[in-house]
């Protein structure tokens, strides 16, 4: 008698049924997504450091030369690099930090055009940025002297800075180049150009200060400057004709879709102007307010008693700071560049994967950055002074900035984090509720009223660090990364793959 159909279709389910493969452990999803984004970062980051370090190298190569040529060179040189700083290339910097977003979105999206038409209009931005700022160098000492500096040596600043003017025009086309580089993940050829700028830079201040004095030291940095322009310039019209050949950069367009780019990239709209201006405006601010809040700091520091040590000690400390800086740096823009080309591919898990393992590392080197400075906090101070109540003061200031630079670092890969979703805006709340609304309210209180000096203005800038880290991550904790994903899409001006089942970024 044979069995009932039924139950034929039951034994033949029951022996063909697989296996339930074991759920992944976490050995294994680490290896398989953590790693691989782990290498791309290093390979993204470790150059940009290089470039940074080789960046404060000029400086220093400048305060060597400035020194040699007198001691009120040397002050005059100095306080005129400030100013240039604070009024000029801060500005700058931070009206290029609106390419990152932009460029990176689109570079994931494969939408090469938008790329070049980028780099063109942040190019015209920051040169008409230029003018008025050349300007204001123009009348640096009437300004200095209303600021109550001395009248000798705001006129050596004066001398200085107006023969720095054409390092706003090298710095206009050099940083776009950066930034258009960086946001490929590019990195290698921005820090080979910033080495060869660092090795030319010793022999043109040597020649230009012999011949012209401080006003040679000054033409030095935008010669040098102007050198990088070149070598990095050549390297992008190499590449674009190189793309250009291979259809468009392997991105499935045709060599015809890559000349169609190459004849318009020229083109821009209205609404892309007011998207660049849009997002260079709170990147523009957000890089002011971090950069002259240490200013301000610095001022204060000046009016506290025994006003020299304490300048001398807060120098020493920023020095070793800026050192730490270069990593941070080149961290927040590596969590930029990764965020960005993950939304603008249309892979909002692996956006969100790169934004964590990019904040974990930022931890992890924070905590690494502030115990090298307690450790070094004994001999620090001996390199720079032989007073010995100055290398005391350095050796209890460097204890407080190591805590300042455990939170620092985290609190910079948030601010690339934020950018690189095209949100810049939330930095510059951050910054301004941190560093504007609580440090600089409580270090007035801490340094003059409770008579706790450097030490209490030190602390709060912590307080304030941490206030900023606070509201930074708590807008990264709620990110919608699908939405981000979807608002990349039409960001980036083309349509972006979908994600793959395996949200796999290799």
């Amino acid at each position: 008698m044979n069995p009932p159909a039924s139950a034929a279709v039951v034994e033949v389910e029951v022996t063909t049924a697989a296996p339930l493969p074991p759920p992944p452990t976490w050995a294994a999803y680490v290896k398989k997504t953590v790693v691989p984004e782990l290498r791309l970062q290093r390979r993204i980051a470790l150059p940009l450091c290089a470039m940074n370090l080789a960046s404060l190298g000029k400086c220093s190569v400048t305060a060597v030369f400035l020194g040699r040529i007198g001691e009120l060179q040397l002050a005059g040189g100095t306080l005129g690099f400030t100013f240039a700083n604070v009024t000029g290339f801060s500005i700058l910097s931070g009206l290029c930090a609106a390419m990152e977003p932009i460029c990176g979105q689109a570079y994931g999206a494969g939408n090469y055009k938008l790329l070049h038409k980028t780099l063109l209009m942040a190019t015209i931005l920051l040169l008409a940025a230029s003018l008025p700022i050349s300007v204001l160098w123009l009348n640096v000492d009437r300004v200095l002297v209303h600021l109550g500096q001395q009248s000798d040596i705001a006129a050596v600043a004066r001398k200085y800075v107006v023969y720095l003017i054409p390092e706003l025009a090298a710095m206009s086309l050099l940083s776009p180049l950066k930034a258009y580089l960086n946001s490929q993940g590019v990195t290698l050829p921005t820090m080979f150009s910033s080495a060869a700028g660092l090795a030319l830079h010793v022999p043109f201040n040597v020649l230009l200060s012999k011949a012209k004095g401080i006003e040679g030291v000054a033409m030095a940095i935008w010669l040098t400057d102007l050198s990088i322009v070149i070598m990095l310039g050549s390297y992008v019209v190499m590449t674009e004709k190189a793309r250009r050949i291979d259809g468009g950069g392997g991105d499935g367009k045709t060599a015809e879709d890559g000349e169609e780019g190459g004849r318009q990239w020229w083109k821009q709209s209205l609404a892309e102007w007011t998207t660049l201006l849009k997002l260079s405006a709170p990147c523009c601010l957000t890089t002011c307010l971090e950069w002259w809040c240490y200013e301000i700091l610095v001022l204060l520091t000046g009016r506290l008693p025994d006003a020299r040590r304490m300048v001398s000690i807060i120098a020493v400390v920023f020095n070793f700071d800026y050192l730490l800086y270069a990593g941070m740096v080149s961290l927040a823009t590596c969590a930029s560049v990764r965020v960005s080309n993950e939304l603008g591919a249309g892979k909002p898990e692996a956006a969100r994967r790169a934004a964590y393992v990019s904040l974990a590392l930022s931890v992890s080197a924070g905590f690494l950055g502030g115990a090298a400075m307690a450790s070094a906090r004994g001999e620090w101070g001996r390199l720079f002074s032989h007073e010995e109540s100055t290398v005391e003061g350095v050796k209890k200031m460097l204890l407080l900035m190591a805590l300042v630079e455990v939170v620092n670092f985290p609190l910079g890969t948030c601010g690339g984090i934020v950018r690189g979703t095209a949100r810049p805006w939330l930095g510059m709340y951050a910054s301004l509720g941190g560093f504007y609304l609580v440090a600089l309210p409580l270090a007035v209180a801490l340094g003059f009223r409770a008579k706790l000096g450097l030490g209490g203005m030190l602390l709060s800038f912590l307080v304030g660090a941490m206030t900023s880290a606070a509201l930074l991550l708590l807008f990264v904790a709620f990110i919608d990364w699908d939405q981000e994903a979807r608002k990349a899409k039409t960001f980036a001006g083309e349509e972006a793959p979908e994600e793959t089942s395996d949200n796999s970024t290799a």
